[in-house]
């Protein structure tokens, strides 16, 4: 099992991702340098959701270039259970093989403990990342006002970084398409 890891507001668990991505030592430059990085960081919230699977499509063909970095972050209810952390690792697993393969992009994965609007924001601040990307739950304006949203938190509490939120499936696959 691996390490459960503490931090100040919530717990998480760090994703090893298949050994067919090649696995590049991080930069040793500073954000602020002069001098600039070869790719830029992403965060990209998934869950087990379609529409979830739908924001990381849409990331992948329209946000990624060669050389950036996705950090892919699940928001769980507990990361001590191995049922859950098994189905996660999963699906990362999955979705960073499919990233490499698409985008020839490195992925990052990480489990978190958690209200997922705050461990999301609270990760975008840990990475400094240039931009997070979401779907939506596919909740009406009702539900949503009545039960709140995660994507409405994290744009109005990620302050290191623009979010993206991408519509639902149902909202139409045309903007997944090559012209």
């Amino acid at each position: 099992m691996e390490t459960v890891m503490e931090d100040e507001e919530y717990t998480y668990r760090d994703v090893f991702l298949p050994t067919l991505i090649p696995r590049i030592p991080a930069p040793a430059l500073e954000r602020g340098t002069v001098e600039r990085r070869r790719g830029r960081d992403i965060v990209i919230a998934i869950d087990h959701g379609p529409n979830s699977k739908h924001a990381f499509d849409w990331a992948l063909i329209h946000l990624v270039r060669l050389a950036d970095t996705l950090y892919l972050v699940h928001a769980v209810s507990s990361v001590r259970s191995e049922i859950v952390y098994e189905a996660s690792q999963a699906l990362m697993e999955k979705l960073s093989v499919e990233a490499f393969q698409i985008a020839m992009v490195r992925t990052m994965a990480r489990i978190v403990s958690g209200d997922a609007g705050k461990v999301i924001c609270k990760e975008a601040e840990r990475v400094k990342p240039a931009a997070v990307v979401m779907g939506t739950r596919g909740r009406s304006l009702i539900q949503s006002v009545f039960q709140g949203s995660v994507s409405d938190y994290c744009v109005h509490n990620c302050k290191s970084a623009p979010v993206i939120i991408v519509p639902g499936k149902d909202a139409g696959d045309g903007s997944l398409t090559w012209n």
